[in-house]
């Protein structure tokens, strides 16, 4: 089924890193399908909280912060390709600390 729920993950991706790091993440939010830009300052993908699909990320104290409303398939792809770029990009391994990833 293609039914759209939402969705919560918390990235490695401190907000203590260097400049030079957020900057490097900036770039990856480019690179990402779906992307809109900033709008008010938050990064977005695919729409806004007005739109049936969207994504948007924040900094938070547990970490770099992606919440969605999209299917589940399309999702996993995604936050999976989020991962995997901020990885290569970013020199350490990315993921989620409830997985162990610090």
């Amino acid at each position: 089924m293609d039914e759209i729920t939402s969705h919560h993950c918390n990235l490695n991706i401190w907000a203590h890193l260097p400049d030079e790091v957020w900057n490097r993440v900036a770039n990856i939010y480019e690179l990402m399908p779906g992307w809109k830009g900033y709008i008010d300052g938050i990064p977005h993908w695919f729409g806004q909280e007005d739109d049936d699909v969207f994504i948007q990320a924040s900094v938070e104290p547990s970490g770099l912060s992606f919440y969605a409303r999209m299917n589940q398939s399309d999702w996993d792809s995604w936050i999976a390709r989020v991962k995997s770029e901020a990885t290569k990009v970013l020199g350490f391994e990315v993921g989620e600390p409830e997985d162990g990833f610090m």
